[in-house]
């Protein structure tokens, strides 16, 4: 899953143990000792109703004589439970143990190991975020989604809800007449009368655990199509798009791009479509997507667009559909045995997302994201509260706290940087090979290393991918010359004043000078290294490495001076180690200023803007005083203005048509940066000519790639009751473009009025929690809007955590949320509020946002002064 969402399995209590002293409830996976063998789920699904209902029969295989088992059922009233042996059907008792859905069976008597079938017939309120089975009105529609990762398939279903567990499914969906109804099968016939509703009845799956099961219900509107046959597959796949009703003109990009997208995969595994149909589904409140066998789930914004729309949201479209799709054969056939190997499919996952995805559409340039991402993740990984990639999981609570940025942007990292290490055909054998030997099973890490090691035939490269996944932390590797030789050491990343245990990884560290790669293993903590060839020096080559470097100020300043002849993702790496030498309190900031000028002449947009994004992190850190404000947006709108002005600007939809989709997020960016953290008064006033051209009916007046910051600049300017116009316009649907960044744009606005007001009086129900939470999540990120929306999140965590489910994935992140703040008097009212409210769930988001929050008051404290000082000099 792309950012998406606690496991318990089977135990059987035996039957000798009965009159002996109750063993403690189990807590995270438990010992296998009763087995599903098939489901059979019949459900009544009806969105505009609050309740939903089921009957569910599981065939389980009792491995001894038992009174009780243990499975899952979470907030499901039961109304009849029987078990099944033979021809023969009695009552058993169903009981939930846990808040987190442990659910114990009780036979009334011992039953004898072998064969039985469970049955129940229950109801459960649906849920309004995307946790279980949900339903969000849309418009004047109501419909309903699934969303079973980690552990939420136990409030549909009573259910062994495990991933070792991986078996048939037989479903059928109840609904309205007319009701588009979607499973992980292809629907068989038509459907039939079942009173005044309809039954829809679904062929049999291939085996499936319980958290890649899909229910979708509701008046969708649909676009059929197939994917051409391929070398792997001889008949054409049946593909289909499915929406709501407001986007009934926006299916046919993700239905000729999902087309190419999974020829593409089938090409890479050299395995045809591992299912007999494919649906793309939308959800409105969908955070990322998901990987159903055989019927993805998406957010809205991720699937439904045009060629016009922003370049950045067609590469997160090119590289989320990739990464899910990915998961059909990686995650859906071969599935992790227990939540522990969670990190293998989404690691490679998010490694095949950007790597696919960039085949799809190069144009877009959808691959060098991925370097960007680790280098996300690496803000994370170098705090001291953390986890290592592969980490023992034995409490349901610490599951979802696994999908993280440590998972995906570290994890997608690794598998890149040991992919180009091995080479890409001998790591692509090892993934062929794995998905044969464990073909619609399940595997833990040491069998898909084992499968790399069959390819490669080098211990050594396994063992530094070990070193990287068993531990935590980012390598920091220093360059020094030695006469004619180069040497290299290794310690732990560290921020400035930051006291971390010592740490040693086999690093793969490649250097490149002129054409020449030299790669070398690190594995001591210091050694030579080779660096053939002459010119500049430039550690990690490619910028595929997942470590940070370090040189001398004659190195740095060699390379500074090449910056914009680098490719990008080694760009980026350079933006990123010397930022975080910065941030170490080792490199100085007129090295960031001289950085920042010569990289902005890079021609590829996310090389030329990241110093600039960096350089706006200054202000949200308190490193900017007020007296050097202005010399600060002078210092931005002189780095970017003049290559904005060579690009020229047009907020008119279209005016840009003709520029290749990299110059026009490169000119996006740098019109964020002039207008915004540049403030230019005549750039800002055209993007609220348009903004407001566009609100009163003029289509044409805006194009999407500048909409979300002409809104949001537009809303600053005017307040409240543009911001109630704009939320009107939002909620009522009729457009999907503001449907999508209505509420970001109120978000971003940085206007202290418009968060009071958001906060305190906007009420409408028309708007999801989750909206709600995502708005405010973006008034965070503002100086000015900070103080209000924390105040607001602290006293309505709970709120969020119970409309998310009851926790999970909510508490699981959400913490990390308050990360922006910067004093420590925030870090100690953020852990005084929170670490009560997340008693029952992982508080590893909450560690690293306090610990962030302190890294950044400790950095602010010492540096502010010097920082400001250099601002107004301008160096």
């Amino acid at each position: 899953m792309r950012s998406t969402l606690l496991a318990l399995c089977a135990f059987v209590v035996p039957a000798s143990a009965l009159a002996q002293t109750a063993p403690p409830l189990p807590t995270g996976k438990l010992p296998d000792m009763a087995r599903p063998i098939a489901y059979r789920i019949d459900m009544t699904i009806v969105p505009e109703q609050e309740r939903f209902s089921g009957h569910t029969e599981i065939d389980v295989d009792l491995k001894q004589a038992a009174s009780a088992i243990f499975l899952h059922g979470r907030d499901l009233t039961v109304r009849k439970a029987v078990v099944k042996i033979g021809k023969r059907e009695t009552p058993v008792t169903f009981t939930q143990k846990s808040p987190t859905g442990l659910a114990q069976v009780d036979f009334g008597r011992t039953l004898p190991a072998g064969r039985v079938t469970l049955k129940f017939d229950y109801d459960a309120a649906f849920g309004d975020g995307p946790s279980g089975l949900y339903r969000i009105k849309v418009g004047e529609d109501w419909y309903s989604w699934s969303q079973f990762e980690s552990i939420d398939a136990r409030a549909a279903f009573p259910s062994f809800d495990q991933p070792g567990y991986k078996t048939p499914f037989t479903v059928s969906i109840t609904t309205r007449p007319g009701f588009v109804a979607v499973s992980n099968a292809p629907e068989q016939g038509k459907p039939v009368a079942a009173g005044k509703l309809v039954r829809h009845r679904f062929a049999p799956t291939e085996p499936l655990p319980t958290y890649l099961v899909a229910l979708v219900t509701g008046p969708f509107v649909t676009l059929q199509g197939t994917v051409p046959a391929t070398a792997q597959r001889a008949k054409p796949l049946p593909l289909r798009i499915v929406a709501t009703k407001p986007y009934a003109g926006q299916m046919q990009y993700a239905l000729d791009g999902s087309k190419k997208i999974v020829a593409l995969l089938e090409n890479y595994f050299n395995q045809p479509f591992p299912y007999p149909k494919l649906d793309q589904i939308g959800s409105p409140v969908m955070p990322g997507a998901m990987e159903n066998a055989g019927a993805d789930i998406y957010g809205d914004g991720i699937l439904f667009m045009d060629e016009n729309a922003p370049t950045e949201d067609k590469q997160t479209f090119g590289m989320v559909v990739a990464h899910e799709l990915s998961h059909q054969w990686f995650g859906d056939v071969v599935t992790p045995a227990w939540w522990d190997d969670i990190w293998l499919n989404e690691s490679f996952a998010n490694w095949m997302g950007y790597r696919i995805g960039n085949e799809w559409r190069p144009d877009l340039n959808i691959g060098v994201s991925a370097i960007d991402e680790a280098f996300d993740a690496m803000q994370i990984d170098a705090l001291a509260a953390g986890r290592p990639i592969h980490e023992t999981i034995t409490n349901d609570a610490d599951i979802d706290a696994a999908f993280d940025q440590i998972t995906y942007g570290k994890g997608g990292q690794v598998v890149a940087m040991i992919a180009a290490y091995l080479g890409e055909e001998k790591f692509r054998d090892g993934v062929r090979l794995h998905m044969q030997r464990y073909h619609h099973g399940n595997a833990t890490t040491d069998q898909f290393f084992d499968s790399l090691a069959s390819a490669a035939h080098d211990p050594r490269v396994l063992a530094s991918l070990r070193s990287f996944v068993d531990q935590e932390g980012v390598p920091v590797v220093t360059l020094k010359r030695d006469g004619g030789a180069l040497t290299a050491s290794q310690a732990r990343y560290a921020y400035f004043g930051a006291n971390l245990p010592a740490t040693q990884w086999i690093v793969p560290v490649c250097v490149r000078r002129a054409a020449v790669r030299s790669c070398t293993l690190l594995d001591k903590p210091s050694g030579a290294i080779e660096a053939k060839g002459d010119g500049v020096i430039v550690p990690n080559a490619g910028g595929w490495g997942y470590y940070r470097f370090d040189m001398d100020p004659a190195d740095w300043q060699a390379l500074i001076a090449a910056a914009p002849t680098l490719p990008e993702g080694e760009a980026l790496a350079v933006t990123d180690s010397l930022w975080a030498s910065f941030y170490a309190g080792k490199a100085q900031f007129p090295q960031l200023l001289a950085l920042s000028r010569s990289m902005s002449a890079h021609p590829a947009a996310k090389a030329a803007l990241d110093n600039g994004e960096r350089l706006r992190g200054l202000l949200r850190r308190g490193l900017i005083s007020e007296a050097a404000l202005p010399a600060y947006r002078k210092l931005i709108a002189d780095i970017y203005g003049p290559k904005l002005a060579a690009l020229g600007f047009d907020p008119a939809a279209g005016a840009h048509a003709a520029d290749s989709p990299d110059k026009k997020k490169l000119r996006s960016d740098m019109v964020q940066l002039v207008a915004g953290a540049g403030g230019d008064p005549v750039l800002r006033g055209r993007l609220t000519g348009a903004a407001d051209a566009y609100l009163a009916g003029d289509a044409k007046a805006l194009d999407p790639q500048f909409a979300l910051l002409a809104l949001a600049i537009d809303i600053e300017d005017k307040g409240v009751p543009l911001a109630r116009t704009v939320a009107e316009k939002s909620l009522a649907g009729q457009d999907p473009m503001l449907r999508q960044i209505g509420f970001q744009a109120i978000g971003n606005s940085g206007n202290p009025e418009v968060a009071r007001w958001f906060l305190g009086e906007f009420k409408d129900p028309r708007l999801p929690q989750i909206g709600r939470l995502y708005a405010t999540a973006s008034l965070l990120g503002s100086s000015r809007t900070r103080d209000i929306a924390s105040d607001y999140m602290l006293s309505n965590f709970d709120t969020f955590s119970k409309a998310s489910g009851g926790g999970g994935i909510f508490s699981s992140r959400a913490a990390q949320m308050f990360n922006v703040l910067c004093t420590n008097e925030a870090a100690d009212a953020v852990n005084a509020k929170l670490r009560p409210q997340l008693a029952n769930d992982s508080t590893l988001g909450l560690d690293r946002a306090v610990d962030a929050i302190r890294n950044c008051a400790r950095f602010k404290d010492a540096k502010a002064g010097a920082v400001s000082a250099a601002v107004l000099g301008g160096k």
